[in-house]
């Protein structure tokens, strides 16, 4: 067994991505289509989840943007992954 790994079965060679099957890419990049709505649901209801047990009415809104701003970042995080 050698010491070192294979350079050609590397998990994370451009080359190997490449030669990766459609439908492959298709399931990576639907993942993006809901990235952005998921974050955003997410951080809404637990924003009025906190507003309901808190008693108050903009902690939904902070939670909205920090919904947002989350799942942006992972989208710039993933397209930039991809891209490399």
């Amino acid at each position: 067994m050698p010491d070192h790994p294979d350079p050609d079965n590397l998990p994370d060679d451009p080359a190997r991505q490449k030669k990766q099957s459609p439908w492959v890419q298709v399931g990576r990049y639907s993942q993006l289509a809901f990235m952005l709505p998921a974050g955003t649901v997410a951080g809404y209801l637990i924003g009025a989840l906190l507003d309901r047990w808190l008693h108050t009415t903009w902690i939904s809104i902070v939670g909205l943007l920090l919904g947002t701003v989350g799942a942006l970042v992972e989208l710039i995080r993933t397209i930039s992954r991809d891209t490399q």
